[in-house]
């Protein structure tokens, strides 16, 4: 029977944020939620435990401790139990400290297992890296930008999204991969898997617990909204209008 595990992120539900009058991102009544993508990597871990008749979902997540209320909506998504690793100084972590711990953790303390599940990328940074380096550091193999997987006999079979098309590929257990939001839809939690989600184990690990701590390397200095603004200028289709609209780009600085 397979172990898997499912790796998520409490991040910030993008439905809450405000653009302040000078242009940077209002976070001041903002909520929660698992990650979109992560919701993905959780069902499909539990997908696959139930297709093979048995075996075990284990969650894990960086975070600050308030984000304890992520790791019972995991559990609630059908995770049997979780690995909380939580410290105040774990707020804003950029995706190599990230998978630094992952990596310690699961090494230390879940030695054998099939399969890791990520999101393709987090809600908030969408940097794409943490699954990659987490799979390096455990010395695995990675796929990446899964849509169907099955697992059995000692090894994955997975499609792929390329540029050409669809890749199929496999690779030897245990393996980690990255999946696309349309590998599945995630469940949405009834008020008994809410309730049954309490009773499960959860084992919560702090900077303390860790034999080290990778340097940062990168520093958030300011975020801005996007903004979009219209000139509202009008060209033909005749040589005469095209070259008046590339006239008008370079004019602008779009191209040079």
């Amino acid at each position: 029977m397979p172990t898997l595990i499912a790796c998520f992120k409490w991040v910030i539900d993008e439905a809450y944020i405000r653009r302040g009058s000078d242009g940077k991102l209002d976070l001041s009544a903002v909520d929660y939620k698992i990650g979109e993508y992560d919701r993905n990597a959780i069902e499909e871990a539990a997908r696959l435990r139930d297709a093979g008749g048995g075996g075990s979902v284990i969650g894990i997540t960086v975070g600050t401790p308030e984000a304890a209320k992520g790791v019972k909506d995991g559990l609630s998504r059908g995770m049997d139990r979780a690995f909380f690793i939580a410290d105040p100084d774990f707020r804003d972590l950029e995706p190599a400290r990230t998978a630094a711990i992952l990596a310690e953790v699961i090494q230390s303390r879940i030695p054998q297992y099939d399969l890791i599940t990520c999101g393709e990328g987090s809600s908030d940074l969408y940097a794409q890296q943490v699954g990659p380096r987490l799979a390096e550091l455990l010395g695995i193999p990675c796929v990446a930008f899964v849509q169907k997987i099955t697992l059995g006999d000692g090894k994955i079979v997975a499609e792929r999204k390329v540029e050409e098309g669809t890749e199929v590929v496999s690779a030897p257990t245990p393996a980690l991969v990255t999946v696309l939001p349309d590998i599945n839809t995630p469940r949405i939690p009834g008020v008994k898997d809410t309730l049954m989600a309490g009773k499960k184990p959860v084992t919560t690990i702090t900077k303390r617990d860790l034999p080290s701590m990778p340097e940062a390397r990168l520093k958030t200095v300011d975020m801005k909204a996007a903004r979009m603004e219209r000139s509202c200028e009008k060209f033909g289709t005749d040589p005469g209008e095209i070259k008046k609209f590339i006239d008008a780009l370079v004019r602008k600085g779009v191209i040079r």
